[in-house]
């Protein structure tokens, strides 16, 4: 007689470490994914609230560089204008030293108990001195329109 082997069946390879690390990687890179475009979106979001308020801020400025008072009158908001006049306004603007360049350094829009502000820090330089200034501009939404009230 002869002695033939039992026929052991061979084990199936242990596929589960393979399996969690796949899982693993899927919700790594969804979440991954998610987190990019949700921060995306929340820089695009901030970026256009800022927006009109820094494009506010520099147009008034303009005008004041320009010497255009009467434009720049019309950028102040209602609280201004009410406690002082155009005439006012101009001969206080004409007798300051005149901005040489200016750049806006940062804004910030607040919205509290629906009442909508935002400020805005702008360096300046006085063209005849030199001389460098930081000034903190508040700005609010009248009438859908951000105006100067500081």
């Amino acid at each position: 007689m002869t002695y033939e082997p039992m026929m052991v069946p061979s084990r199936k390879p242990n596929r589960t470490t393979r399996t969690v690390l796949i899982v693993v990687g899927v919700v790594l890179t969804v979440c991954c994914v998610v987190g990019v475009c949700g921060g995306f979106w929340f820089y695009r979001s901030i970026k256009d609230a800022v927006k009109p308020v820094r494009v506010a801020t520099a147009a008034y400025i303009d005008d004041v560089r320009a010497g255009n008072y009467p434009a720049a009158y019309g950028r102040l908001c209602g609280e201004i204008r009410e406690t002082m006049t155009q005439a006012d306004f101009a001969r206080i603007q004409a007798a300051q030293l005149k901005i040489g360049s200016y750049k806006i350094v940062g804004v910030y829009v607040n919205n509290s108990n629906g009442r909508v502000t935002g400020t805005s820090t702008v360096e300046m330089v006085q063209e005849a001195t030199g001389a460098r200034m930081t000034q903190t501009m508040v700005l609010v939404k009248e009438d859908g329109e951000w105006r100067v009230c500081q």
